[in-house]
């Protein structure tokens, strides 16, 4: 696969099968992800990738938790509320998933389910818990350099027949990251990725985010045929 078929083909996979993932072919995805560039080269980034019997005690913790009523706990600062076209464009790919899904509006227990598939890491054999240096917490170019990198990451992983998601979810309940992955208190977690081989039964699997289009986000000055 070509990077142009990475990039074009790329979707976010939110169901998996329970084949295992090798450390030979992460090790390899994750060699490629650190090429990615970042300010000055300072590469913020570190990768904690969980299998096994440590990744089940975060799903285990992250579900007690949240099901707990237990506030969220993350961080980096939380976002704020997404409003107008942001907004928008979050309810658009939320329909899209649950038409596949078959999940009705007033389906209050499917709903429920969908969303405790994220804190459980959408039950992916694998997750990259993606943190970056906290000397860097105050610097916003080491999130956007961590955040390159994991791009990168997923594409690797695609190009190479595994299927991905960015996951917040997955360490919204931060301190059970921490505590069974063992990070150093130098590090931030940022996000995670759920990784693993894509099952094609899952219905959202074949769901397509739809992208705005070029015209709409870009501009060109100084070109012979530019339009402002």
């Amino acid at each position: 696969m070509n990077l142009d078929q990475a990039i074009q083909q790329r979707r976010s996979i939110r169901g998996f099968t329970d084949q295992p993932v090798s450390r030979d072919l992460l090790e390899e995805i994750i060699a490629l992800a650190n090429r990615a560039p970042s300010s000055m080269n300072t590469q913020p980034w570190h990768l904690h990738v969980l299998t096994g019997e440590p990744l089940e005690r975060v799903r285990k913790g992250n579900t007690e938790k949240m099901l707990g009523g237990v506030p969220p706990s993350r961080e980096i600062e939380d976002y704020a509320a997404y409003e107008g076209p942001h907004r928008e464009r979050q309810i658009e790919i939320a329909i899209q998933l649950f038409e596949a899904m078959g999940i009705e509006r007033h389906d209050a227990e499917k709903r429920q389910d969908w969303v405790m598939r994220g804190f459980r890491q959408f039950d992916a054999p694998v997750s990259v818990v993606v943190c970056f240096d906290r000397s860097l917490l105050d610097n916003t170019i080491a999130h956007f350099d961590t955040g390159a990198m994991t791009y990168g990451l997923v594409l690797a992983a695609w190009s190479r027949g595994l299927g991905a998601v960015i996951n917040g979810q997955g360490i919204m309940q931060s301190p059970v990251v921490r505590e069974v992955a063992n990070i150093p208190e130098d590090q931030v977690i940022l996000t995670c990725v759920a990784l693993g081989w894509p099952d094609e039964d899952f219905a959202a699997n074949s769901v397509v985010s739809r992208r705005r289009p070029e015209s709409n986000t870009t501009r060109f000055l100084g070109f012979d045929n530019a339009s402002s």
